[in-house]
């Protein structure tokens, strides 16, 4: 190869990676900005979580209704994402970036305030907005500054963030509890208005995080999106995720552990634990392998994993049993999301406005998310809970054949940035 040829191609890579390229081996430091508001926005809806269902039953209401809180915040992310996607391709990322996370702290304030079981709902329903606006642009931000080679890296630093926010956010919320039922809520807005604060202050004046209006690159569009196999793999495998991680997982394994292995609710956390044990273990491996040999096989590793597990929980018959399969589907979870994640970034590119195309696949896992619970339950009612865990492998294993067809989206060299193409 010529001379010519090798600075053609550096310069190509210069391009398209901005001045993250010159980080080397060292994420941006915009980007570990954006892993700590994760860390704060995952702490604080862990520490409201045990408080949101029993602060509605206060108002003198059903199981039913005291769950419709938790719904409404998942619907309204779903039906707002569209919207957040063309506000951050609008606005930029920095701007709904901390416009976001200040709408779900005014949400959550406003909770803490509520005198009715009504205005809790609409108030907790209007922070599902924000927290749509708060992820697409997040995802947005993360896409643009990760270096190409350095994105499954991002991705897991990311991923390991809400991880660990999801873990002790409860720890501190349940402890808040015994105090009064409105103080998680002033606890968790008080600490999104310091997080919208300091994001926004922390990334007005980044030249690497400021919109690129000069390169002249087409916003690429969901129908474009939708043409590349792997981004097609990619809305079903994260569709699973949703659907047994934040659907299936929350909604399904306490009961099982209750009703069908006659073990007490205590061992339903520690199920939960185990599963979240397994999972971050392997995120921040899984991150590096998926840049260093690819995207396709940590995500087929890890939709396998998940299907084993998934089926397996559903014939757990001792506490071994139940605690084993829970890790094995906790490990398939963390192999495959940064992958999924760099694999979308690889799709999307750093110079090209995305906003769209990332808000469907974030409500590709809301839709799993919120279906997972209402299919898996009524297969357990009607036929039985291994058949609910049984569908839930089956769409891990469908996400799979996908993938199994789709191209390897890492690029082929630090020389380039662009995916292979279908």
């Amino acid at each position: 190869m010529s001379q010519d040829s090798v600075a053609a191609q550096d310069s190509a890579a210069g391009s398209d990676t901005g001045d993250a390229g010159d980080t080397g081996n060292r994420l941006p430091r915009e980007l570990w900005i954006l892993i700590t508001g994760g860390f704060i926005v995952a702490v604080g809806m862990g520490i409201v979580s045990p408080a949101l269902p029993t602060f509605a039953a206060s108002f003198n209401v059903g199981v039913a209704a005291a769950s419709l809180i938790v719904s409404a915040f998942a619907f309204m992310r779903l039906v707002f994402a569209p919207v957040s996607g063309k506000l951050v391709s609008w606005f930029g990322e920095r701007r709904i970036y901390a416009w976001g996370i200040f709408i779900v702290g005014l949400s959550t304030s406003a909770c803490a305030f509520a005198q009715s079981y009504w205005q809790l709902l609409v108030f907790r329903g209007l922070g599902g907005t924000g927290s749509t606006m708060f992820t697409v642009a997040a995802l947005a931000l993360l896409v643009r500054l990760s270096p190409p080679h350095l994105r499954g890296r991002a991705s897991s630093l990311w991923g390991t963030s809400f991880l660990l926010g999801s873990i002790f956010g409860p720890i501190i919320g349940g402890a808040m509890i015994g105090y009064s039922l409105r103080l998680p809520f002033l606890t968790y807005g008080v600490a999104l208005y310091l997080a919208a604060l300091v994001g926004w202050l922390m990334l007005r004046n980044s030249t690497l995080a400021a919109p690129d209006r000069s390169s002249g690159a087409p916003e690429i569009t969901v129908r474009e999106a939708l043409g590349h196999r792997a981004y097609r793999a990619a809305l079903l495998s994260n569709l699973n995720k949703g659907w047994a991680v934040q659907g299936v997982r929350i909604a399904l394994v306490p009961l099982f552990v209750v009703e069908a292995l006659q073990l007490p609710q205590s061992m339903a956390g520690v199920a939960l634990s185990v599963f979240a044990a397994g999972n971050a273990a392997v995120l921040i491996p899984a991150g590096r392998l998926a840049d260093a040999r690819g995207r396709k096989p940590l995500l087929l590793a890890g939709l396998a994993i998940s299907a084993v597990g998934s089926v397996s929980l559903g014939f757990s018959n001792s506490v071994p049993w139940l605690l084993g399969a829970s890790l094995v589907a906790g490990i398939g979870a963390g192999l495959m999301t940064p992958a999924q994640s760099a694999a979308i970034a690889d799709i999307v590119g750093a110079k090209s406005k995305g906003g769209p195309v990332l808000a469907v696949f974030q409500m590709s896992a809301d839709v799993g998310a919120i279906l997972g619970p209402i299919v898996a339950g009524v297969l357990a009612d009607v036929l039985s809970f291994q058949a609910a865990f049984a569908a839930t492998g089956l769409i891990a294993v469908l996400a799979l054949m996908l993938w199994l067809v789709a191209p390897e989206t890492l690029p082929r060299s630090r020389s380039t940035s662009e995916p292979e193409k279908d």
